[in-house]
């Protein structure tokens, strides 16, 4: 979706649109970002054309709303998209009910993942002790502000380029292959 947003608001073939998506992407850390940076693109007209997207494939996860249910603890959701598509995402996961907010690229003022200011900004609006708090990540560089505001750091590890680059550094407390496995192994140990 993004690639065919780029090649018709800026009239490009389908390979060149899909080049400078990739590129804005590795420089400026959202394709988004380097598109209003250069081509003055409105973000809301963005996020609504490329977060229209089927999920139908995504199914509900009992594993997964179980754990985040007995965790009994705050938690949110911080995205680089939109509320629109974490709420679409989570309601076809069966989780909806489960978080306590969401805080999206509009809420950052469109700065993404990894700038710190994000990161200040979710604290400070939902009150967070970066102290007591976890931060779980597919991103493996997107743990590094979260690691210097003093939160304990999990990588979701994954194989995708950008996602594993820099999971080798020690700004990673943690690194786990599921989700709900984990949540499991916390929950268990809160109970021992």
């Amino acid at each position: 979706r993004m690639t065919n947003y780029i090649s018709n608001k800026l009239n490009l073939d389908l390979k060149k649109a899909k080049e400078l998506q990739t590129s804005y992407f590795h420089k400026y850390n959202t394709s988004l970002n380097g598109l209003m940076i250069h081509h003055n693109v409105d973000p809301i007209d963005f996020l609504k054309f490329v977060h229209d997207v089927d999920l139908s494939f995504l199914k509900k996860n009992k594993n997964l709303r179980n754990e985040l249910i007995n965790l009994n603890l705050k938690k949110y959701v911080f995205t680089n998209g939109s509320k629109e598509h974490v709420e679409n995402i989570i309601h076809h996961l069966g989780i909806e009910d489960l978080f306590d907010g969401a805080f999206d690229i509009t809420d950052c003022n469109f700065i993404p993942k990894p700038a710190v200011e994000p990161y200040k900004l979710l604290v400070k609006k939902f009150d967070i002790n970066p102290e007591e708090t976890v931060f779980i990540e597919d991103i493996a560089k997107n743990l590094e502000p979260a690691k210097k505001l003093g939160m304990k750091t999990v990588w979701l590890i994954n194989d995708e380029y950008w996602g594993k680059k820099d999971s080798d550094k020690d700004f990673i407390d943690l690194k786990i292959k599921n989700l709900s496995s984990f949540l499991k192994e916390i929950n268990i140990l809160k109970v021992a």
